[in-house]
C-alpha cells in the first residue's frame, strides 16, 4: 500500500490529506482560532483558594480564571516520594492545606472553557506521543485496557525494560496506548526519548518563566502528522508552505527522524489539494447519498447515538442472476463503507445494512472483505457477524469532530431535521393562526408575510379557503411574499 500526506497550509487554517493508492481516505483541519487548550501546561499562579468549595481558582493568563478541584489535585506521600491522588474511599487532603494564595503551580488543562466557566485543571502532568503517553510524576506502567489482557503482561514486561530505572537515567511512568500495541521496540524507544525530551523543556522552561506563562502547548495539526500519521508505508509528506515546511523539518530533525527525510516542499503551480481532487472528495462527503462504481450507491445518515449505512444496487442489474449481482454490490460497499468511516471520522456505533444475501459463503466474503478494509484504519474498530435481520454492527473510536460536524452547522431553516414542512401544511397553519388572533383581537386587517411559494399556493389552490376564512372573521387577509424567508417561517401581521 502506497500512503502519501498532502498539507494545504493557510494562517487561517490547516488541512490534511492521507491518500493511499491514490484515493483519499483520510481528511483532518485544523482552524486557528479553533484551536483547544486540553493538554496544555501552564506555570499558574493560585489566586483564590476556597475551602468550602474544596477548590481555587489558577491564573494561567487567560481571560478568565482557570477552576481546580482537590479531586484534581496530585497529593503527595508522607514520605516524600512520587505524588500520587488519594485512593479510591479515602478522603482527599483539603485543598487549604496544599495549596495557598499566591503559590506558583505547574497544571494542565483537562477541560476547555466554556460560556462563562474557565478551564478545568489538574496538577497531574501527562505527555502524550504517538504510540505512548507519559506520566513525570509516577513510575506506574500501564497498558491501554482496549488492548486483549493475554498480551498486557508481555508489553508491560517490556515497556519496563525500555523505560529503564532512575538510577539509569530513565523515571516516570508510561501508559502504552491502545495504537502501540504492535510497536515495535525501536519506535517505544524512540517515543520514549521524545517524550522525556519534551518534559525536559517543560520542567527548564518552569524554572525560567513566571507565573501565567505557557510551558508546553500539545502538538498542533503539522506536527502530529509526523507523530501520529506518517509510516513505514507513507511515501511522501507534501507541503505548499517554505516557512512551514522549514519549521516542521526542524522538528522532525529533533523529535521524528524516521519521518523527517519523507518531507517535501511543494512547488507546483496547481493547489496541492488538487492533485487528488480533494476538495470534490470532502464535498461528497459532506452529502447523503455515495455512488459507487457499479452503479448502487450508499446513504449515510448521521445522528446524535449512531450512524446508519444502507446499500442499495441502484442501476446496477448485473450480468448473471440475482444473488450475483447483490453479491458485487455488498463486496464494493464494504470497501466503500470503511473508506467513508475515515473520511468522515465517523466514531462510536455504526451499523452498516448490506443488501439481504440468501447464500452463507456470500455473507462470509463480504464480512471478510469488510474486515480487511478496516484493518486499514489507524483508530480502533470492533466488528460483529450479520444479525438475524442482515445488520453488521460495529464501533469505531471517536477521536475528534466527525468531518461534517466541523465544517458544518444545523440548517437555520429545519433546524437539523432534514425536512421542512409542505407550502401547504404551512398554509393550513398560517389560516388557523389567524383564527386564533381573531378571536382575541380586533384589528382593521390581516396581514400574512410568508415565503414566495407559500404565498402563490394562497393565491391559487387555496385562494377559496383564504377568502372563506376572510368572510367567517370579517376581515380583509392581504398577502406579502418576502424572499428571505424559509418556507416554515411566517409572520402575521395586525394592521
Amino acid at each position: 500500500m502506497q500512503q502519501d500526506i498532502l498539507i494545504n497550509w493557510s494562517p487561517q487554517e490547516t488541512r490534511v490529506a492521507v491518500v493511499e493508492n491514490g484515493a483519499v481516505q483520510e481528511l483532518h483541519v485544523e482552524r486557528t482560532l479553533e484551536r483547544g487548550l486540553v493538554g496544555n501546561v501552564y506555570l499558574g499562579r493560585v489566586s483564590r483558594v476556597l475551602p468550602g468549595m474544596q477548590s481555587a481558582f489558577i491564573d494561567i493568563g487567560l481571560e478568565r480564571a482557570a477552576f481546580l478541584h482537590v479531586g484534581d489535585v496530585w497529593q503527595r506521600q508522607e514520605s516524600g516520594e512520587a505524588p500520587m491522588f488519594a485512593r479510591k474511599g479515602e478522603p482527599p487532603v483539603p485543598i487549604e492545606k496544599q495549596v495557598f494564595e499566591g503559590q506558583p503551580l505547574m497544571v494542565q488543562v483537562i477541560k476547555d472553557p466554556i460560556g462563562s466557566k474557565g478551564a478545568r485543571l489538574s496538577t497531574q502532568i501527562s505527555v502524550a506521543g504517538r504510540l505512548l503517553v507519559f506520566l513525570p510524576q509516577d513510575d506506574h506502567i500501564g497498558i491501554s485496557q482496549k488492548i486483549p489482557a493475554a498480551e498486557r503482561d508481555a508489553l508491560r514486561a517490556r515497556l519496563h525494560a525500555l523505560a529503564g530505572d532512575k538510577a539509569s537515567g530513565g523515571g516516570g511512568g508510561f501508559i502504552l496506548r491502545t495504537n502501540g500495541e504492535d510497536a515495535s521496540d525501536a519506535e517505544l524507544a524512540e517515543d520514549i526519548a521524545y517524550l522525556r525530551k519534551t518534559w525536559g523543556r517543560i520542567r527548564q522552561a518552569s524554572l525560567e518563566r513566571p507565573a501565567g506563562s505557557l510551558l508546553h502547548q500539545d502538538l498542533n495539526l503539522l506536527q502530529r502528522v509526523l507523530r501520529d500519521l506518517a509510516g513505514e508505508q507513507t511515501q511522501s509528506i507534501r507541503i505548499d508552505s517554505r516557512e512551514q515546511h522549514g519549521l516542521l523539518l526542524a522538528f522532525g530533525l529533533e523529535f521524528m527522524p524516521a519521518a523527517a527525510p519523507k518531507l517535501q516542499l511543494y512547488k507546483g503551480e496547481r493547489p496541492i489539494f488538487d492533485l487528488y481532487a480533494i476538495d470534490e472528495e470532502v464535498a461528497l462527503a459532506l452529502g447523503r447519498r455515495v455512488q459507487l462504481k457499479s452503479g448502487g450507491y450508499l446513504i449515510v445518515d448521521q445522528t446524535e447515538a449512531l450512524t446508519t449505512i444502507d446499500v442499495n444496487t441502484g442501476g446496477y442489474v448485473g450480468a448473471r442472476n440475482f444473488d450475483d449481482t447483490i453479491f458485487k454490490t455488498n463486496l464494493e460497499a464494504a470497501g466503500a463503507i470503511a473508506r467513508q468511516l475515515r473520511l468522515r471520522n465517523l466514531g462510536g456505533i455504526v451499523i452498516a445494512d448490506f443488501i439481504d444475501m440468501t447464500r452463507e459463503e456470500h455473507r462470509a466474503a463480504v464480512l471478510a472483505e469488510f474486515k480487511k478494509h478496516l484493518a486499514r484504519d489507524r483508530v480502533k474498530t470492533m466488528v460483529g457477524g450479520f444479525s438475524q435481520l442482515g445488520l453488521v454492527e460495529m464501533t469505531r473510536k471517536r477521536t475528534r469532530e466527525s468531518l461534517a460536524h466541523m465544517l458544518c452547522e444545523p440548517c437555520p431553516v429545519c433546524a437539523g431535521v432534514g425536512e421542512v414542512k409542505t407550502a401547504r401544511s404551512v398554509c393550513y397553519d398560517i389560516l388557523r393562526e389567524v383564527l386564533r388572533e381573531a378571536r382575541q383581537f380586533n384589528p382593521r386587517e390581516f396581514r400574512v408575510v410568508a415565503s414566495p411559494k407559500v404565498v402563490e399556493l394562497f393565491l391559487d389552490e387555496e385562494s377559496q379557503h383564504l377568502a372563506g376564512l376572510s368572510d367567517f372573521i370579517g376581515k380583509p387577509i392581504s398577502l406579502q411574499a418576502e424572499n428571505g424567508m424559509g418556507q416554515e417561517q411566517y409572520d402575521i401581521v395586525l394592521l
